[in-house]
Protein backbone atom coordinates (compact mmCIF):
# COMPACT_ATOMS: atom_id res chain seq x y z
CA UNK A 1 0.00 0.00 0.00
CA UNK A 2 1.43 3.54 -0.86
CA UNK A 3 1.57 6.66 1.54
CA UNK A 4 -1.05 8.21 -0.34
CA UNK A 5 -3.74 9.31 2.05
CA UNK A 6 -6.69 11.23 1.19
CA UNK A 7 -10.44 11.99 2.76
CA UNK A 8 -13.87 12.77 2.02
CA UNK A 9 -14.82 15.24 4.78
CA UNK A 10 -18.89 16.16 3.99
CA UNK A 11 -20.76 18.19 7.22
CA UNK A 12 -23.66 16.86 8.11
CA UNK A 13 -26.00 19.61 7.67
CA UNK A 14 -28.19 17.61 4.49
CA UNK A 15 -27.75 15.27 2.36
CA UNK A 16 -25.07 13.92 0.09
CA UNK A 17 -25.77 16.08 -3.21
CA UNK A 18 -24.20 15.35 -6.12
CA UNK A 19 -21.51 17.64 -6.06
CA UNK A 20 -20.22 16.27 -2.79
CA UNK A 21 -20.49 12.15 -4.32
CA UNK A 22 -18.05 13.82 -7.02
CA UNK A 23 -15.42 15.17 -5.11
CA UNK A 24 -16.21 11.85 -3.34
CA UNK A 25 -15.44 9.72 -5.60
CA UNK A 26 -12.03 11.54 -7.10
CA UNK A 27 -10.51 10.83 -3.56
CA UNK A 28 -11.88 7.61 -3.51
CA UNK A 29 -10.28 6.84 -7.64
CA UNK A 30 -7.04 8.53 -6.71
CA UNK A 31 -6.50 6.39 -3.40
CA UNK A 32 -7.39 2.82 -5.52
CA UNK A 33 -5.34 3.81 -8.30
CA UNK A 34 -2.28 4.28 -6.04
CA UNK A 35 -2.93 2.02 -3.68
CA UNK A 36 -3.46 4.44 -0.87
CA UNK A 37 -6.13 5.00 1.92
CA UNK A 38 -9.49 6.52 1.42
CA UNK A 39 -10.61 8.49 5.39
CA UNK A 40 -14.13 9.23 5.83
CA UNK A 41 -14.28 12.61 8.52
CA UNK A 42 -17.60 13.85 9.23
CA UNK A 43 -17.26 17.86 9.92
CA UNK A 44 -19.92 18.33 12.30
CA UNK A 45 -18.29 21.48 14.21
CA UNK A 46 -21.29 23.32 13.53
CA UNK A 47 -23.39 21.83 16.27
CA UNK A 48 -26.32 23.91 15.66
CA UNK A 49 -26.76 22.12 12.25
CA UNK A 50 -24.99 18.77 12.10
CA UNK A 51 -28.14 16.17 12.77
CA UNK A 52 -27.30 12.64 12.88
CA UNK A 53 -29.71 11.97 9.96
CA UNK A 54 -27.84 13.78 7.83
CA UNK A 55 -24.52 11.59 8.72
CA UNK A 56 -27.18 8.35 8.10
CA UNK A 57 -28.01 9.98 4.63
CA UNK A 58 -24.30 10.70 3.65
CA UNK A 59 -23.08 6.94 4.80
CA UNK A 60 -26.32 5.50 2.84
CA UNK A 61 -25.32 7.30 -0.76
CA UNK A 62 -21.52 6.53 -0.54
CA UNK A 63 -22.58 2.98 0.38
CA UNK A 64 -25.32 2.50 -2.40
CA UNK A 65 -22.76 4.49 -4.62
CA UNK A 66 -20.42 2.03 -3.59
CA UNK A 67 -17.75 4.18 -2.17
CA UNK A 68 -16.06 2.37 0.11
CA UNK A 69 -14.09 3.95 2.71
CA UNK A 70 -10.69 2.60 4.91
CA UNK A 71 -11.07 4.64 7.66
CA UNK A 72 -13.36 6.25 9.77
CA UNK A 73 -16.16 7.61 9.69
CA UNK A 74 -14.43 10.39 12.34
CA UNK A 75 -16.21 13.15 13.75
CA UNK A 76 -14.65 16.12 14.39
CA UNK A 77 -16.59 16.94 17.85
CA UNK A 78 -14.71 13.83 18.92
CA UNK A 79 -11.56 16.10 18.60
CA UNK A 80 -12.55 19.25 20.22
CA UNK A 81 -9.98 18.53 23.34
CA UNK A 82 -7.10 18.48 20.64
CA UNK A 83 -8.45 21.27 19.04
CA UNK A 84 -7.97 23.07 22.17
CA UNK A 85 -4.43 22.04 22.77
CA UNK A 86 -3.42 23.38 19.22
CA UNK A 87 -5.01 26.82 19.79
CA UNK A 88 -3.00 27.01 23.50
CA UNK A 89 -0.21 26.54 21.45
CA UNK A 90 -0.59 29.13 19.09
CA UNK A 91 -1.30 31.52 22.02
CA UNK A 92 1.95 30.45 24.26
CA UNK A 93 4.02 31.01 21.02
CA UNK A 94 2.71 34.50 20.32
CA UNK A 95 1.42 33.11 16.49
CA UNK A 96 -2.30 33.89 17.82
CA UNK A 97 -4.06 36.23 20.29
CA UNK A 98 -7.60 37.02 22.23
CA UNK A 99 -9.41 39.28 20.44
CA UNK A 100 -12.34 41.28 22.73
CA UNK A 101 -14.20 43.01 19.99
CA UNK A 102 -18.12 42.68 20.50
CA UNK A 103 -20.20 41.83 17.27
CA UNK A 104 -21.21 45.57 17.52
CA UNK A 105 -17.48 46.65 17.54
CA UNK A 106 -16.89 44.13 14.53
CA UNK A 107 -19.79 45.04 12.71
CA UNK A 108 -19.23 49.03 13.01
CA UNK A 109 -15.47 48.55 11.71
CA UNK A 110 -16.77 46.60 8.50
CA UNK A 111 -19.39 48.98 7.46
CA UNK A 112 -16.63 51.71 7.76
CA UNK A 113 -14.18 49.82 6.37
CA UNK A 114 -16.77 49.29 2.66
CA UNK A 115 -17.51 53.35 2.95
CA UNK A 116 -14.00 54.21 3.11
CA UNK A 117 -13.43 51.83 -0.27
CA UNK A 118 -11.34 49.15 2.09
CA UNK A 119 -11.72 45.82 2.22
CA UNK A 120 -13.91 45.07 5.16
CA UNK A 121 -11.16 42.42 6.73
CA UNK A 122 -10.50 42.87 10.60
CA UNK A 123 -8.14 45.67 11.47
CA UNK A 124 -6.83 44.05 13.86
CA UNK A 125 -6.83 46.31 17.01
CA UNK A 126 -6.12 43.62 19.39
CA UNK A 127 -3.62 42.45 18.18
CA UNK A 128 -0.90 43.92 19.78
CA UNK A 129 -3.45 44.85 23.15
CA UNK A 130 -1.38 43.98 26.32
CA UNK A 131 -4.34 43.22 28.28
CA UNK A 132 -4.89 39.30 27.65
CA UNK A 133 -7.44 38.13 30.12
CA UNK A 134 -9.35 34.58 30.09
CA UNK A 135 -12.15 35.76 32.01
CA UNK A 136 -13.44 38.45 29.88
CA UNK A 137 -15.97 37.22 26.62
CA UNK A 138 -13.08 36.82 23.76
CA UNK A 139 -12.29 34.57 20.51
CA UNK A 140 -8.67 33.32 19.60
CA UNK A 141 -7.41 34.77 16.15
CA UNK A 142 -4.81 33.54 14.01
CA UNK A 143 -1.65 35.99 14.00
CA UNK A 144 -1.74 36.04 10.07
CA UNK A 145 1.94 37.30 8.54
CA UNK A 146 1.75 41.22 7.70
CA UNK A 147 4.87 41.54 6.14
CA UNK A 148 4.01 42.71 2.85
CA UNK A 149 4.95 39.20 1.00
CA UNK A 150 2.69 36.57 -0.26
CA UNK A 151 1.42 32.80 0.52
CA UNK A 152 1.55 30.68 -2.81
CA UNK A 153 0.69 26.99 -3.46
CA UNK A 154 0.72 24.46 -6.01
CA UNK A 155 -3.23 22.98 -6.96
CA UNK A 156 -2.78 20.29 -9.02
CA UNK A 157 -5.48 21.40 -11.48
CA UNK A 158 -5.35 25.06 -11.37
CA UNK A 159 -1.62 25.45 -10.95
CA UNK A 160 0.34 27.99 -8.84
CA UNK A 161 -2.53 30.22 -6.97
CA UNK A 162 -0.95 33.22 -4.81
CA UNK A 163 -2.24 35.51 -2.56
CA UNK A 164 -1.02 38.73 -1.43
CA UNK A 165 -0.98 38.70 2.67
CA UNK A 166 -2.29 42.04 2.98
CA UNK A 167 -5.61 40.43 1.61
CA UNK A 168 -5.85 37.74 4.64
CA UNK A 169 -6.81 38.98 7.67
CA UNK A 170 -6.09 37.40 11.30
CA UNK A 171 -8.40 34.30 11.45
CA UNK A 172 -10.76 33.47 14.06
CA UNK A 173 -9.89 29.93 15.49
CA UNK A 174 -11.59 29.77 18.43
CA UNK A 175 -15.22 31.06 18.76
CA UNK A 176 -16.26 33.31 21.80
CA UNK A 177 -18.33 30.29 22.83
CA UNK A 178 -15.21 28.09 23.22
CA UNK A 179 -15.70 26.10 19.96
CA UNK A 180 -12.98 25.78 17.05
CA UNK A 181 -13.72 27.22 13.41
CA UNK A 182 -13.71 25.37 10.42
CA UNK A 183 -10.61 26.50 8.79
CA UNK A 184 -8.92 25.55 11.76
CA UNK A 185 -9.78 22.33 12.54
CA UNK A 186 -9.70 21.13 8.76
CA UNK A 187 -6.12 21.77 9.76
CA UNK A 188 -5.12 19.95 13.06
CA UNK A 189 -7.27 17.06 11.31
CA UNK A 190 -5.13 16.71 7.93
CA UNK A 191 -2.41 16.84 9.89
CA UNK A 192 -3.09 14.22 12.55
CA UNK A 193 -4.37 11.97 9.90
CA UNK A 194 -1.36 12.11 7.59
CA UNK A 195 -3.22 13.35 4.76
CA UNK A 196 -1.41 14.01 1.91
CA UNK A 197 -3.54 15.05 -0.64
CA UNK A 198 -6.27 17.45 -0.28
CA UNK A 199 -9.23 17.12 -3.18
CA UNK A 200 -12.06 19.72 -2.43
CA UNK A 201 -14.19 22.03 -4.31
CA UNK A 202 -12.90 25.71 -5.59
CA UNK A 203 -15.20 27.33 -3.43
CA UNK A 204 -12.45 26.49 -1.08
CA UNK A 205 -9.62 27.71 -3.01
CA UNK A 206 -9.77 31.35 -0.87
CA UNK A 207 -9.64 28.90 2.44
CA UNK A 208 -6.37 27.59 1.42
CA UNK A 209 -4.13 30.48 2.07
CA UNK A 210 -5.09 30.70 5.58
CA UNK A 211 -4.71 26.79 6.02
CA UNK A 212 -0.96 27.24 4.29
CA UNK A 213 -0.40 29.79 7.18
CA UNK A 214 -1.63 27.63 9.73
CA UNK A 215 -0.01 24.12 8.45
CA UNK A 216 3.77 26.73 8.20
CA UNK A 217 2.77 28.41 11.85
CA UNK A 218 2.49 24.89 13.49
CA UNK A 219 5.44 23.61 12.21
CA UNK A 220 3.87 21.10 9.32
CA UNK A 221 3.68 20.36 6.08
CA UNK A 222 1.29 21.34 3.91
CA UNK A 223 -0.52 18.56 2.01
CA UNK A 224 -1.10 18.73 -2.49
CA UNK A 225 -3.99 20.80 -2.78
CA UNK A 226 -6.51 20.42 -5.93
CA UNK A 227 -9.71 22.03 -6.02
CA UNK A 228 -11.71 20.74 -8.62
CA UNK A 229 -14.54 22.86 -10.43
CA UNK A 230 -18.04 23.22 -9.46
CA UNK A 231 -21.01 21.85 -11.16
CA UNK A 232 -23.41 24.16 -12.88
CA UNK A 233 -26.65 23.64 -13.83
CA UNK A 234 -27.84 23.97 -17.92
CA UNK A 235 -28.63 28.14 -17.41
CA UNK A 236 -25.34 27.68 -15.83
CA UNK A 237 -25.81 28.81 -12.71
CA UNK A 238 -24.57 26.56 -9.76
CA UNK A 239 -26.44 23.18 -9.72
CA UNK A 240 -29.24 23.68 -7.40
CA UNK A 241 -32.55 21.70 -6.28
CA UNK A 242 -34.30 23.83 -9.12
CA UNK A 243 -32.65 21.81 -11.77
CA UNK A 244 -34.10 18.93 -10.79
CA UNK A 245 -33.06 16.37 -7.82
CA UNK A 246 -29.39 17.07 -6.58
CA UNK A 247 -29.06 14.05 -3.56
CA UNK A 248 -28.02 11.55 -4.72
CA UNK A 249 -30.30 9.10 -2.39
CA UNK A 250 -33.20 10.84 -4.73
CA UNK A 251 -31.40 9.57 -7.77
CA UNK A 252 -31.40 5.90 -6.18
CA UNK A 253 -35.20 6.47 -5.64
CA UNK A 254 -35.94 8.16 -9.51
CA UNK A 255 -34.91 4.66 -10.66
CA UNK A 256 -31.31 5.28 -11.52
CA UNK A 257 -28.58 2.42 -11.07
CA UNK A 258 -25.56 3.36 -9.06
CA UNK A 259 -22.78 2.64 -11.73
CA UNK A 260 -24.90 5.14 -14.09
CA UNK A 261 -24.49 8.19 -11.76
CA UNK A 262 -20.64 7.08 -10.55
CA UNK A 263 -20.25 7.32 -14.83
CA UNK A 264 -21.50 10.14 -15.04
CA UNK A 265 -19.95 12.02 -12.10
CA UNK A 266 -16.74 11.01 -13.24
CA UNK A 267 -17.14 12.52 -16.81
CA UNK A 268 -18.13 16.10 -14.87
CA UNK A 269 -14.92 17.44 -15.15
CA UNK A 270 -12.73 14.44 -15.97
CA UNK A 271 -12.00 12.91 -19.47
CA UNK A 272 -10.03 10.07 -20.89
CA UNK A 273 -9.94 11.02 -24.78
CA UNK A 274 -13.06 10.89 -26.09
CA UNK A 275 -14.40 7.85 -23.95
CA UNK A 276 -18.27 8.12 -22.23
CA UNK A 277 -18.61 4.51 -20.99
CA UNK A 278 -16.48 3.21 -17.92
CA UNK A 279 -16.61 0.38 -15.34
CA UNK A 280 -15.43 1.00 -12.04
CA UNK A 281 -12.07 -0.69 -12.82
CA UNK A 282 -11.19 0.96 -16.44
CA UNK A 283 -12.10 4.55 -13.78
CA UNK A 284 -9.68 3.64 -11.20
CA UNK A 285 -7.43 2.32 -14.22
CA UNK A 286 -7.40 5.59 -16.07
CA UNK A 287 -8.14 8.17 -13.37
CA UNK A 288 -5.22 10.84 -13.14
CA UNK A 289 -6.19 13.99 -10.85
CA UNK A 290 -3.88 16.32 -13.37
CA UNK A 291 -6.90 15.24 -16.03
CA UNK A 292 -9.28 17.28 -14.36
CA UNK A 293 -10.31 20.37 -16.08
CA UNK A 294 -10.50 24.14 -15.02
CA UNK A 295 -13.72 24.24 -16.51
CA UNK A 296 -16.82 23.74 -14.26
CA UNK A 297 -19.06 20.87 -15.76
CA UNK A 298 -22.42 21.43 -16.57
CA UNK A 299 -24.44 18.68 -15.43
CA UNK A 300 -27.06 17.08 -18.45
CA UNK A 301 -29.93 15.09 -17.34
CA UNK A 302 -30.56 13.39 -20.35
CA UNK A 303 -27.12 12.36 -20.82
CA UNK A 304 -27.45 10.34 -17.38
CA UNK A 305 -30.62 9.42 -18.77
CA UNK A 306 -28.77 7.58 -22.02
CA UNK A 307 -25.82 5.97 -19.52
CA UNK A 308 -28.67 4.76 -17.27
CA UNK A 309 -30.72 3.13 -20.23
CA UNK A 310 -27.23 1.78 -21.32
CA UNK A 311 -26.58 0.18 -17.43
CA UNK A 312 -30.17 -0.98 -17.43
CA UNK A 313 -29.80 -2.63 -20.70
CA UNK A 314 -26.57 -4.35 -20.32
CA UNK A 315 -27.50 -5.25 -16.53
CA UNK A 316 -27.85 -8.80 -14.98
CA UNK A 317 -31.32 -9.59 -14.78
CA UNK A 318 -31.47 -11.32 -11.71
CA UNK A 319 -29.57 -7.87 -9.84
CA UNK A 320 -32.27 -5.55 -11.82
CA UNK A 321 -35.15 -7.75 -10.60
CA UNK A 322 -33.75 -7.64 -6.80
CA UNK A 323 -33.73 -3.56 -7.70
CA UNK A 324 -36.95 -3.47 -9.40
CA UNK A 325 -38.98 -5.27 -5.92
CA UNK A 326 -38.94 -2.22 -4.05
CA UNK A 327 -40.19 0.09 -6.84
CA UNK A 328 -42.85 -2.90 -7.69
CA UNK A 329 -44.05 -2.88 -3.82
CA UNK A 330 -44.76 0.42 -4.27
CA UNK A 331 -47.50 0.29 -6.86
CA UNK A 332 -49.30 -2.41 -5.19
CA UNK A 333 -47.27 -5.43 -6.71
CA UNK A 334 -45.46 -8.64 -4.87
CA UNK A 335 -43.76 -10.63 -7.56
CA UNK A 336 -43.03 -13.48 -4.69
CA UNK A 337 -46.71 -13.91 -4.33
CA UNK A 338 -48.09 -14.40 -7.79
CA UNK A 339 -47.52 -13.47 -11.45
CA UNK A 340 -44.48 -14.49 -14.25
CA UNK A 341 -40.94 -14.72 -12.88
CA UNK A 342 -39.58 -11.55 -12.60
CA UNK A 343 -36.47 -12.02 -13.97
CA UNK A 344 -38.39 -13.27 -17.29
CA UNK A 345 -40.34 -10.10 -17.34
CA UNK A 346 -37.22 -7.65 -17.01
CA UNK A 347 -35.65 -9.52 -19.89
CA UNK A 348 -38.36 -8.40 -21.98
CA UNK A 349 -38.00 -5.08 -20.30
CA UNK A 350 -34.41 -4.12 -19.99
CA UNK A 351 -33.98 -3.23 -23.87
CA UNK A 352 -36.15 0.05 -23.26
CA UNK A 353 -36.04 1.18 -19.97
CA UNK A 354 -34.07 3.95 -19.16
CA UNK A 355 -34.82 3.60 -15.18
CA UNK A 356 -35.50 1.18 -12.85
CA UNK A 357 -39.01 3.47 -12.17
CA UNK A 358 -40.07 3.10 -15.85
CA UNK A 359 -39.69 -0.03 -15.86
CA UNK A 360 -41.33 -0.92 -13.15
CA UNK A 361 -44.31 0.93 -14.44
CA UNK A 362 -44.03 -1.24 -17.91
CA UNK A 363 -43.88 -4.49 -16.19
CA UNK A 364 -47.30 -3.67 -14.02
CA UNK A 365 -49.11 -5.80 -16.53
CA UNK A 366 -47.95 -8.74 -16.26
CA UNK A 367 -49.19 -9.18 -13.09
CA UNK A 368 -52.12 -7.03 -13.03
CA UNK A 369 -54.60 -7.98 -16.22
CA UNK A 370 -55.73 -4.69 -17.99
CA UNK A 371 -59.19 -3.51 -16.93
CA UNK A 372 -59.46 -0.95 -19.67
CA UNK A 373 -57.78 -0.77 -22.80
CA UNK A 374 -56.49 2.21 -25.13
CA UNK A 375 -59.56 3.51 -26.38
CA UNK A 376 -57.93 5.52 -29.33
CA UNK A 377 -55.90 2.56 -30.33
CA UNK A 378 -59.15 0.28 -30.35
CA UNK A 379 -60.24 2.16 -32.48
CA UNK A 380 -58.49 1.92 -35.26
CA UNK A 381 -59.69 -0.88 -36.05
CA UNK A 382 -63.23 -2.45 -36.93
CA UNK A 383 -65.31 -4.19 -34.24
CA UNK A 384 -65.40 -7.34 -36.62
CA UNK A 385 -61.93 -7.65 -37.44
CA UNK A 386 -60.97 -7.51 -34.02
CA UNK A 387 -63.27 -10.35 -32.91
CA UNK A 388 -62.06 -11.96 -35.81
CA UNK A 389 -58.68 -11.88 -34.92
CA UNK A 390 -58.90 -12.28 -31.19
CA UNK A 391 -60.97 -15.64 -32.17
CA UNK A 392 -57.83 -16.85 -35.00
CA UNK A 393 -54.98 -16.28 -32.37
CA UNK A 394 -56.96 -18.17 -29.45
CA UNK A 395 -58.02 -20.73 -31.49
CA UNK A 396 -53.70 -20.74 -33.14
CA UNK A 397 -52.54 -20.43 -29.55
CA UNK A 398 -54.47 -23.09 -27.77
CA UNK A 399 -53.60 -25.89 -30.83
CA UNK A 400 -49.88 -24.76 -31.08
CA UNK A 401 -46.77 -26.80 -29.28
CA UNK A 402 -44.59 -23.50 -29.38
CA UNK A 403 -42.70 -22.29 -26.35
CA UNK A 404 -40.08 -19.80 -27.44
CA UNK A 405 -40.59 -15.81 -28.52
CA UNK A 406 -39.27 -17.13 -31.96
CA UNK A 407 -41.66 -19.83 -32.21
CA UNK A 408 -44.70 -17.46 -31.24
CA UNK A 409 -43.61 -14.61 -33.42
CA UNK A 410 -43.46 -16.95 -36.36
CA UNK A 411 -46.84 -18.15 -35.32
CA UNK A 412 -48.67 -14.58 -35.70
CA UNK A 413 -46.67 -14.32 -39.26
CA UNK A 414 -48.54 -17.83 -40.21
CA UNK A 415 -51.45 -16.83 -38.80
CA UNK A 416 -51.03 -13.56 -41.67
CA UNK A 417 -50.45 -15.60 -44.39
CA UNK A 418 -53.61 -17.28 -44.02
CA UNK A 419 -56.01 -14.82 -43.16
CA UNK A 420 -54.19 -11.92 -45.66
CA UNK A 421 -53.79 -9.94 -42.56
CA UNK A 422 -51.11 -7.63 -41.85
CA UNK A 423 -49.22 -7.77 -39.02
CA UNK A 424 -50.15 -4.73 -37.60
CA UNK A 425 -53.52 -6.07 -37.87
CA UNK A 426 -52.65 -8.43 -35.36
CA UNK A 427 -49.81 -7.55 -33.29
CA UNK A 428 -51.34 -4.36 -32.37
CA UNK A 429 -55.17 -5.72 -31.35
CA UNK A 430 -53.17 -8.48 -29.24
CA UNK A 431 -50.72 -6.33 -27.72
CA UNK A 432 -53.53 -3.99 -26.60
CA UNK A 433 -55.32 -7.02 -25.25
CA UNK A 434 -52.37 -8.17 -23.47
CA UNK A 435 -50.89 -4.87 -21.52
CA UNK A 436 -53.91 -2.54 -22.06
CA UNK A 437 -52.17 -0.44 -24.70
CA UNK A 438 -49.86 -0.12 -27.47
CA UNK A 439 -45.95 0.23 -25.95
CA UNK A 440 -45.17 -3.11 -25.15
CA UNK A 441 -42.27 -5.63 -25.52
CA UNK A 442 -42.67 -7.39 -28.67
CA UNK A 443 -45.63 -10.11 -28.48
CA UNK A 444 -43.48 -13.40 -28.94
CA UNK A 445 -41.71 -12.14 -25.29
CA UNK A 446 -45.30 -11.35 -23.83
CA UNK A 447 -46.89 -14.54 -24.40
CA UNK A 448 -43.42 -16.39 -23.35
CA UNK A 449 -43.71 -14.28 -20.11
CA UNK A 450 -46.94 -14.32 -19.19
CA UNK A 451 -47.79 -17.83 -20.64
CA UNK A 452 -50.09 -19.73 -22.78
CA UNK A 453 -53.22 -20.30 -20.43
CA UNK A 454 -52.78 -16.19 -19.14
CA UNK A 455 -52.43 -14.88 -22.48
CA UNK A 456 -55.82 -17.11 -24.13
CA UNK A 457 -57.24 -15.99 -21.14
CA UNK A 458 -56.64 -11.66 -21.92
CA UNK A 459 -57.54 -12.37 -25.11
CA UNK A 460 -60.59 -13.69 -24.17
CA UNK A 461 -61.74 -10.94 -21.96
CA UNK A 462 -60.40 -8.17 -24.36
CA UNK A 463 -62.98 -10.26 -27.30
CA UNK A 464 -65.63 -10.02 -24.75
CA UNK A 465 -65.57 -6.15 -24.36
CA UNK A 466 -65.29 -5.30 -28.16
CA UNK A 467 -67.80 -7.59 -28.30
CA UNK A 468 -70.36 -5.27 -26.21
CA UNK A 469 -68.63 -1.82 -27.93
Amino acid sequence: MSDVRVRFAPSPTGYLHVGGARTALFNWLLARKQGGTFILRIEDTDVERSTQESVDAILQGMEWLGLDWDEGPFYQTDNFPLYKEYVQKLLTEGKAYRCYCSAEELEAKRELAMKEGRKPKYDGSCRNRAEQSEDKPHCVRFRAPQDGGATSFVDLIKGTITFPNDELDDLIIQRSDGTPTYNFCVVIDDVIMKITTVIRGDDHVNNTPRQVQLYQALGFPAPQFAHVPMILGSDKARLSKRHGATSVIAYRDMGFLPEALMNYLVRLGWSHGDDEIFSREEMIEKFDITNVGRSPGVFNPDKLLWLNAHYIKCGDPQRLADLLIPFLKKRGVDPAIGGPQLVEVIKTLQERARTMLEMADSALFYYHAPESYDKAALAKFDTEQLLAVYGAVMEKLAASPATTAAEFDALFKELCTENGWKMPQVGQPVRIALSGGTQAPGIGEIVVTLGKEETIRRIQRAREVVGKR
